[in-house]
């Protein structure tokens, strides 16, 4: 899911800006990189902490609940995914295929039949029976547990289960993107149910054994001799957290990271072309960056002052000095890579004037022209990130030039991602990833989907989008659901509950000795069950 995600900028101050020119530019993260080297040298570990044969990610923030019926930021879904099987899974092409599920059947269009591997085994030890899918599910759907994923099994009505490897899944009513819930992942049945989420994850059954967490430093997790598909080819992996993109990118260098996959400051990449081995690839993804609104507040609930605010964004500005192009702009949630994606949606190109205009009909004129004095105020939440930070700065510029103040405030991961679940925010950027069925528009923009029933944080409503998502869920025709979910597009694209931002390109770096992995557009790390250590890692 997520899991799917600002100071003004002076052409003298090349800190932060996005003013500079091409030379100063080029030679600024070179300069940085040198002071980084002295002055964080000591943070590094010695290549000999790499355990033999293991593989070492580098990631920016801690992984926050690897339970999979609870994780909903990207670290924990993406590390989980590598300890759990799902009854079905996505592949590089985001097309569902059968993992734990040996077979699965659409029986009619309320109930689903699956019949299971029988040769599957929990990592203590135990078989994984179809009673420890009925007891995931369950689990998920008891009020008392309070998982987030509740409000997406609402269509189920029941599980049976109908054999010792298989069961019969029946809805209350037809919902057609249930199967994306098969993407869940499945935990052995537990005796005692009154500690959920317990402070250890569950065993898991998939390609990597948790062996160790410690919370702001790593996690770990070895490769599970007795894995149904094969034991992986590498002793195991170390997800290292390293927040400064610029430490991350100086331990590559040296040998204590192997991989990174986006966590990348875009002006490092041809730093790392040009001072070390790495193999780079760049594709374009599908997760989507976006500013979240607060449609309750006074001023941010009038759609012209939103529509005020996208014009005021300039996103190719953003994406060509501040991401270096890998980026391309986002006209809503939907990649141009998705079915239901729609083109022909209204757009919000870079333009002052005609902000300034909506802001003026909006009923928030600036009150001294050109003057120091804004319109209004807001708060604007983000991460404490160097590239987030410098992207705040740079919308915080811009909204400025219409006469909209900005307060940009900076949080660690777990506070401001707290800050957004409880909806205490005016402005904030963040993004989804994960997405493959449109249906996660009635997750995010239903008026019933309102925290703790969903994600409408930002607490949208609009009884026509409301009636669309509620068709588009009963209607099992592929064709008729493009043609609603286009629908939809539009609507948000006008409403703009969100303001699109871009659709981020996925840029992977490895040591050259990695062999094996499959970049995902949705950056999913299950590909690292194949890869292989050929000679030359420091711990072969």
């Amino acid at each position: 899911m997520t899991h799917p995600s600002k100071r003004t900028i002076l052409s003298q101050n090349p800190g932060p800006g996005i003013q500079l020119s091409r030379s100063r530019a080029s030679y600024f993260p070179s300069l940085l990189l040198g002071a980084a080297f002295l002055l964080a040298g000591c943070r590094f570990s010695s290549v000999s902490d790499h355990p033999r044969g293991y593989l070492v990610v580098g990631i920016e923030s801690n992984p926050l609940q690897l339970d999979p019926r609870y994780a909903t930021d990207a670290n924990s879904v993406r590390i989980g995914g590598l300890i759990y099987n799902s009854l079905l899974r996505a592949d590089e092409k985001s097309r569902l295929r059968p993992e734990l599920a040996e077979s699965w059947r659409m029986v009619d269009d309320q109930t689903y039949v699956l019949d299971l591997r029988k040769d599957v085994k929990f990592h203590d030890g135990r078989p994984l029976t179809a009673a420890d899918v009925k007891y995931t599910y369950e689990s998920m759907l008891a009020a008392k547990n309070r998982s987030p994923k509740r409000s997406l099994l609402k269509p189920l009505q029941a599980i049976d289960q109908i054999g010792h490897y298989q069961l019969r899944f029946r809805l209350s009513a037809p919902h057609a993107p249930f199967p994306d819930q098969f993407t869940l992942g499945i935990v052995p049945a537990a005796r005692n149910e009154d500690a959920l989420p317990a402070a250890k994850p569950p065993s898991g059954s998939g390609p990597f054994v948790l062996q160790s967490i410690d919370s702001g430093d790593r996690v770990t997790l070895k490769a599970n001799p007795a894995y149904w598909e094969g034991k992986p080819a590498v002793a195991g992996l170390i997800f290292k957290i390293v927040p400064d993109a610029m430490v991350r990118v100086l331990e590559f260098k040296k040998g204590t990271i192997d991989f990174l996959q986006n966590d990348i400051e875009p002006d490092m990449l041809p730093w790392l072309k040009n001072n070390t081995d790495a193999a780079v690839e760049v594709n374009q993804g599908t997760t989507f960056q976006y500013v979240g609104i607060n449609l309750t507040h006074p001023i941010l609930k009038h759609r012209k002052v939103r529509q005020a605010l996208a014009y005021a964004i300039d996103r190719d500005g953003v994406i060509r000095h501040l991401l270096k192009d890998l980026g391309a702009p986002a006209t809503g949630l939907l990649s141009p890579l998705n079915w239901a994606y729609e083109r022909a949606v209204i757009r919000w190109p870079y333009d002052p004037a005609k902000a300034k205009s909506l802001l003026d009909e909006a009923g928030f004129p600036d009150p001294d022209g050109d003057g120091p004095l804004p319109r209004f105020r807001l708060s604007f939440k983000t991460m404490n990130l160097d590239l987030l930070r410098r992207i705040a700065e740079a919308l915080k510029e811009q909204l400025q030039r219409v006469g909209v103040e900005l307060e940009v405030r900076t949080y660690e991961w777990g506070t401001f991602y707290g800050d957004v679940k409880k909806g205490n925010f005016h402005l904030y950027s963040l993004a989804w990833v994960g997405v493959m069925d449109p249906d996660i528009f009635y997750q995010i923009f239903h008026s019933g989907s309102v925290p703790p029933n969903g994600d409408n944080r930002g607490r949208y409503s609009n009884s026509k989008l409301d009636r669309l998502l509620e068709q588009g869920r009963t209607t099992t025709d592929v064709t008729e659901r493009k043609l609603i979910y286009s629908q939809v597009q539009r609507i948000l694209a006008e409403d703009l509950p969100y303001i699109p931002l871009w659709w981020k390109k996925n840029v992977v770096v490895t040591e050259p000795f990695l062999r094996g992995f499959v970049p995902y557009p949705d950056g999913d790390l299950i590909s690292l069950k194949k890869v292989s250590l050929v000679s030359g890692h420091p711990a072969t």
